[in-house]
This record gives C-alpha cells, sequence and structure tokens, in this order.
C-alpha cells in the first residue's frame, strides 16, 4: 500500500468527510458526482486509485432531498467504479450503517435486512466497512463475509458523564440494550469513585405501538443516565426518562449515538422529564425543531475514525484506536 490513505467523501458525507482527511493530515481526493434528467447519476475518482489503500465516507440516511435508498446506491456505485479502477483495497466508512435495526426475524417471513445488504457491499468489491455503534454487533459481524470494523462513541460519553455528580445509575431503555448500558457502567466505574448503578426498562414494541412498564434498578436519589444506540422519534427516551422521575430520580440525562431524529422528535425530546440530550454527529442536518433545544449536545467523532483509518492503514489494531 501507498505511504498516505486515499480518503474519498461522498457529497452527502458533508463536512464529516472533510474533517476526517484532515485529522490525518490529507486532503479528500477529488471525484465527480453528476446526475441526469431521468433521475439516473454516476460517480468516479478523479484521480488514479490502482493499488492504493482507500477508504470512502459515506452518509447513509436520508436528507438533503435523498432518500436512505438513493444514498446507499450511489455509494455502491462509486465502491464499484473504485474497484474497476483497481484500488487495492476499498473500506467503506459508515459511521451510520443504514438498516442495521433489522438484523433479525421477529415476525413470520420478515426479511433479514442487515444480511442484504452485507451482500450489496461485497458484490461491488469492498473488502471492509468501519461503522459506529451499530445496533446489534453480532448480527452485524455474522452477516458481512468482508471485515467488519466496529468503533464505539463510549469514549466520549464518558467525558461527557463527568459532568454529572455522584451517585449514578446508567440506565438501559430496553432489554435489547442492557449489554450496551453495561459497558458504559463498566467505563465510568473506571473513572469515578463511587460505585454506578445498573437499571433496565421494560419495553415490548409490535405494529408500532410500545407497551411495558418495569423499571428495575437503582434509581431514586440518583443522577439516571439513559443510553441508546440511536434516537429516532424520541418515544422510547422519554418513556424511559418519566419512568425514571416517577421513581425518584434527581436528573435524568439521555445519551445516543446516532441522531436520527425524525419528523416530530423535537417536540418529543422537548419533555420536561430529559433534562439533556447527547448525540454525536454520525448522522448530520437536523431539523429546526432539534436545533432550538439548548437540552442537545453535540460530539464530534471525526477524530475517533480518522484514528482507526490511520490505525487500518498502518495494519494496526482498531483496539488501539
Amino acid at each position: 500500500m501507498a505511504d498516505e490513505p486515499f480518503v474519498f467523501a461522498l457529497r452527502s458525507a458533508g463536512a464529516l468527510g472533510e474533517r476526517i482527511a484532515r485529522g490525518l493530515g490529507v486532503a479528500p481526493r477529488p471525484l465527480e458526482e453528476r446526475d441526469f434528467e431521468d433521475g439516473e447519476h454516476k460517480s468516479r475518482p478523479l484521480v488514479g486509485v490502482r493499488g492504493r489503500d482507500v477508504y470512502v465516507v459515506m452518509a447513509l440516511y436520508g436528507g438533503g432531498g435523498q432518500s436512505v435508498d438513493d444514498r446507499l446506491i450511489r455509494a455502491l456505485l462509486f465502491a464499484g467504479a473504485l474497484r474497476d479502477a483497481g484500488a487495492g483495497r476499498i473500506t467503506a466508512v459508515a459511521p451510520y450503517l443504514c438498516y442495521a435495526r433489522k438484523d433479525r426475524r421477529t415476525k413470520p417471513r420478515d426479511p433479514v435486512t442487515t444480511r442484504h445488504v452485507a451482500r450489496l457491499f461485497e458484490a461491488v468489491g469492498v473488502d471492509r466497512i468501519v461503522t459506529i455503534d451499530v445496533h446489534n454487533l453480532a448480527a452485524y459481524q455474522n452477516a458481512f463475509r468482508i471485515g467488519t470494523e466496529h468503533l464505539e462513541a463510549r469514549g466520549l460519553f464518558v467525558e461527557r458523564c463527568r459532568a454529572w455528580p455522584d451517585p449514578v445509575t446508567v440506565v438501559s431503555p430496553d432489554p435489547g440494550g442492557y449489554h450496551r448500558a453495561e459497558a458504559l457502567r463498566d467505563a465510568l466505574a473506571e473513572v469515578r469513585p463511587a460505585p454506578i448503578g445498573l437499571a433496565v426498562m421494560g419495553k415490548h414494541r409490535s405494529e408500532g405501538v410500545v407497551s411495558g412498564e418495569l423499571l428495575v434498578g437503582p434509581i431514586e436519589g440518583r443522577i439516571a443516565i439513559i443510553v441508546d444506540d440511536l434516537i429516532a422519534t424520541g418515544t422510547t427516551l422519554v418513556r424511559c426518562a418519566e419512568a425514571c422521575r416517577r421513581r425518584g430520580a434527581l436528573e435524568v440525562h439521555a445519551l445516543a449515538t446516532h441522531a436520527v431524529f425524525s419528523a416530530g422528535a423535537g417536540a418529543t425530546l422537548a419533555a420536561p422529564a430529559l433534562d439533556t440530550v447527547t448525540v454525536t454527529d454520525t448522522v448530520s442536518g437536523r431539523s429546526a425543531e432539534i436545533d432550538a433545544l439548548d437540552k442537545v449536545t453535540v460530539l464530534d467523532v471525526a477524530p475517533m475514525l480518522a484514528g482507526a483509518i490511520d490505525a487500518l492503514h498502518r495494519d494496526g489494531a482498531l483496539a488501539d484506536v
């Protein structure tokens, strides 16, 4: 491989791709993205990539007039163009991996969409994929037959949690996120002298209806820190925050990696049960109603991604990032 990684940032990745390249001390490589009148498009690198170690920063979520599917197909076609041009190794850098929530069958004849998305990346010649806080790590690793690298925002969240006094309890808003909450609790225990509590909220979702009111764990007289992988409508977080308040939490703060923020999320997150909401910029393009909330804090993932690319380019271990 060449001494310098080649970083391409698709248009949808916006400023994040530029910040990642800057963190590596390189400039994003030029590319063409051209739209045709009939809705089709083409993309190609504008520099030679033969034998190069190439990283493509992509945004696999809807926004800016493009659907999730539109951005996914654009990313796939660009990766295919790199393969056709002789790139030595192609790494897809997808901070938010689309369709990762549908990773198992919960109803008869359900699709396992994560596996189908994996096949698409494999088909166009991608060698490896990098993402952050995927919904189900085991499903992600098992779906892909190419290399899978997984980063976590936990370190950023630990720093954020330093602002809140003891005693604290880390809360999972549903049973599926228990291990995520447990990992954050363990990380906080390394930097805080007081014991860290752990709690979990019951949740059942069917046909879009959420039920389950059980909240197990020490809450009364404590700071409750709810942690999740993403926020869409915000109803899960607010439901959990209200339960914590009823149990006597002094404050309730929410941490989530991916700020998907669907329509109406701003009004939901404005609920007084939540004191603050902290997210990362894996998803950009927040609505005006979200930006109007002074309780929302956004953390930058570009340094973490730049460190990961540097380690991978040098064939280092991501455990060292």
